[in-house]
């Protein structure tokens, strides 16, 4: 049976969006995760290439696997020829073509389309970004772990990872650890 694994980047107050209201990508120094030491960016990549190489599949959201088609599918290494090789399971009404290789879209209702995948799929789902589904499924009580990769800025403005949910989710702390110097791991699995 598979296990749903919301893997995020988050700030300490909570928001995911990595970009501002203008749709700029949010990468530059003086964005959060520029803010962050080069030591630090490269143990980021590290866990998040040691976490594809255990992965068996990846559950976006429309947006997100846009946004990340647009910027893997062409990139070459380790980590880019692992997330292009992983399946892909994209859940959007609207889509008819994935832009990603190695994709397929789940349109029907996405608790029954989520929970099938579980049946089927053998190891972690990992969702990156999608804070739509993620909030879908942690309703639905589909998630079984969230990995948080904590960034020590406080934002103050942005897409809050929780926002909108709508009753409150009882966790516990399973993990923690550090990416690099400045960065906190906290891995969390329902109550």
């Amino acid at each position: 049976m598979g296990k749903i694994v919301v893997s995020e980047n988050v700030s300490l107050d909570g928001v995911v969006q990595f970009d501002d209201a203008t749709g700029a990508e949010r990468f530059k120094p003086d964005s959060w995760f520029g803010q962050i030491s080069d030591q630090d960016r490269e143990e980021w990549a590290r866990f998040f290439l040691d976490e594809a190489l255990a992965t068996e599949a990846l559950l976006l959201g429309r947006r997100s696997d846009e946004w990340f088609a647009a910027r893997w599918v062409s990139r070459t290494g380790e980590w880019a020829d692992r997330l292009n090789s992983l399946p892909k399971y994209v859940v959007s009404a609207t889509l008819r073509e994935p832009r990603w290789n190695n994709s397929t879209i789940l349109n029907g209702d996405v608790v029954d389309e989520v929970s099938k995948l579980k049946q089927r799929v053998h190891g972690d789902i990992v969702v990156y970004a999608s804070g739509r589904l993620v909030h879908t499924l942690m309703e639905h009580d589909l998630v079984d772990e969230l990995r948080l990769l904590v960034f020590p800025v406080v934002l103050g403005v942005g897409e809050r990872l929780f926002g909108g949910t709508g009753e409150a989710k009882s966790m516990r702390l399973v993990d923690t650890g550090t990416v690099g110097e400045g960065l906190a791991c906290l891995t969390y699995q329902p109550r």
